[in-house]
């Protein structure tokens, strides 16, 4: 058997971890199922490599986020500071993931993570700190400022959007790699998505605020 080389093994352990995460679960996933998909014969090739099972998850979506981010970028440069503009970048460029299955199953997994995004506490988690997504929040969120929300219900309403998109996204990709046939087509369905998270974002303050 031929010898691999560091970044070559930790590319196979990345992509065997978005098969078993996706699958299994980010927390029903077992790191020595991981370990024999990527054929590595060492127990300890995970920790040898990332340092932890946080670390190769961390790996994982870095890959995912980098692979967004380039689409992202020049959506975001175009819009303009406009909640439904943004919401149509945010949209389109999550949906780039579902050409692919590895894309696919990066979403099944980044779904199950969407509370750790940071938004409720303005504190990234560290694959998000700098990059194009973060700025969408932020610019997203000065335009729910502008509209006269309060911070608090902005925060949830923008964590609560995030999770929908990532849940919705998720989903669709559930039914890809099963081969079910969605409801819609991929287009009305991406349309759809960005009119219910916009309205969800744009909704009318509580009467008891």
């Amino acid at each position: 058997m031929a010898r691999t080389s560091g970044p070559e093994t930790r590319d196979r352990l990345i992509r065997a971890a978005e098969v078993v995460f996706a699958t299994k679960g980010v927390d029903g996933g077992r790191l020595r199922d991981i370990v024999a998909l990527a054929g590595q014969g060492n127990p300890s090739a995970v920790q040898y490599h990332f340092g932890s099972r946080a670390g190769l998850l961390d790996a994982v979506m870095a890959g995912r986020q980098a692979r967004t981010e380039q689409v992202l970028a020049p959506l975001l440069d175009a819009a303009p500071d406009d909640t439904h503009a943004l919401v149509e970048a945010l949209v389109t460029a999550e949906a780039s993931e579902l050409g692919t299955d590895r894309g696919r199953r990066c979403l099944r997994i980044s779904a199950q993570l969407s509370h750790e995004s940071g938004v409720r506490t303005r504190t990234p988690h560290p694959t998000l700190a700098g990059t194009c997504y973060w700025r969408l929040i932020e610019r997203t969120e000065a335009c729910l400022a502008a509209a006269g929300l309060p911070e608090a219900l902005r925060l949830e309403r923008l964590d609560l959007a995030l999770t929908v998109v990532g849940a919705a996204m998720a989903d669709r990709a559930r039914q890809y790699l099963d081969g079910a046939e969605p409801l819609t087509g991929e287009a009305v369905f991406l349309a759809d998505l960005v009119e219910t998270t916009t309205a969800l974002l744009r909704a009318a303050q509580p009467r008891s605020l």
